[in-house]
Order: structure tokens, then C-alpha cells, then sequence
């Protein structure tokens, strides 16, 4: 049972349309879908929004520290909720995966991602669900002859019109499995969502 929903992010302005904000775009979905609102709760550093789905309690949360001490809200929320790790579901960018492609996993490991690192430092396990949306790599983007991107570069900037078309498109497949993710065992969730993103 998922009861925490949990979108990284960087906050700020300047950057709700990097490619590493693709886990907040998610997130607001999700809070969408369940008539959530979102508020700004200096408790667990992030916006929260709080419901019901089937009578239990689902949370979103959108850290509001940077995401590589996302870490420290995540342990807040899960600590004053008791929420057990498995009954998390965070949403990230994913370098690996080209835009368009979306995967649910669980567990594994942090990738070098530095949202994924900070919250396995708080909860001492990386196990939880995730959902990885692809932003692509800039190493598929350099041409012949051409100076590499810096990662750090590429995942701070927006992405360009086809990729945010490509993105905005797996969150939409992500939409419509949001039921099976928090009714039944996400497992299910899993086959549906990847047979929707061949």
C-alpha cells in the first residue's frame, strides 16, 4: 500500500522547468487525480498535501530543499507518519532512459542520483518504489567533434519542445495506472505501465 508519494525536485522558479524537476511534474498529477492541494509545511521542508484514497491516507510531498538533501524531508514525513519504506513511491528523473520512457521499479540502487542518495542516507535502505522518467543523456546529444555536456548542466536546464512532448507523455501512461498503484499491488501497476511504454 502506497501512502507516501514523494516528486524531486529543485525548488524555485528558475528551475520548475529543468529536466530534474520531471519528478515534481509527477507528483502534481498524482495530487491532481486525488483532489489534493498542495501547502507549504516547514515541518517536513517540502509542500505537502494530504488524502484519502479507498479510507487510507495517502501524502505527496515536494521537498523544498535541494535535491540532494531531499534526504531530510523525506525522513521527517516518514518519521512523524511512521511510514515504512516499502509504502513509498518516489518519482525521479532518469538519465538512462530516454525521454518518453517511463519504468516502475523497486528498490535497487541510486544510480548516482543525488535525490536517491540522500534519502537512502536518512532512511538507512533504498528500499522503496520509484518511478524513473526518462530525460535522456547528454552524451546522445554530443555530435562529431563537438565538446561534451556536463550532466550537471543538462539535467538544470529545460528540455527542448520534443522532449518535453516525450516527457509529458510518459507522465500522462503514469496517470492512468495511479489506481492500480495505490489500490493493488504496485507490482501490477508495473506490468501495465511497461507494456504502455513499449
Amino acid at each position: 500500500m502506497i501512502q507516501l508519494i514523494i516528486g524531486l525536485g529543485n525548488p524555485g522558479k528558475e528551475h520548475e522547468n529543468d529536466r530534474h524537476n520531471a519528478g515534481f511534474w509527477l507528483c502534481d498529477q498524482f495530487a491532481d487525480s486525488l483532489h489534493m492541494n498542495f501547502s507549504l509545511d516547514s515541518k517536513f521542508k517540502g509542500h505537502l498535501a494530504h488524502g484519502k484514497y479507498q479510507n487510507h491516507d495517502v501524502w505527496c510531498l515536494k521537498p523544498t530543499t535541494y535535491m540532494n538533501l531531499c534526504g531530510e524531508a523525506v525522513g521527517a514525513i516518514c518519521r512523524f507518519h511512521q511510514i515504512p519504506s516499502a509504502n513509498i513511491l518516489v518519482i525521479h528523473d532518469e538519465l538512462d532512459l530516454a525521454p518518453g520512457t517511463v519504468r516502475l521499479k523497486w528498490a535497487g540502487g541510486t544510480g548516482g542520483h543525488n535525490g536517491l542518495k540522500s534519502i537512502q542516507q536518512h532512511l538507512g535502505t533504498l528500499d522503496f518504489w520509484r518511478i524513473r522518467l526518462g530525460i535522456g543523456h547528454p552524451r546522445q546529444l554530443v555530435e562529431p567533434g563537438q565538446p561534451h555536456q556536463e550532466v550537471a548542466s543538462y539535467v538544470l536546464k529545460r528540455p527542448p519542445k520534443l522532449d518535453l512532448d516525450r516527457i509529458n507523455q510518459s507522465i500522462k501512461k503514469t496517470r492512468l495506472v495511479f489506481s492500480e498503484l495505490l489500490s493493488t499491488d504496485p507490482a501490477s501497476a508495473m506490468k501495465t505501465l511497461h507494456q504502455a511504454s513499449v
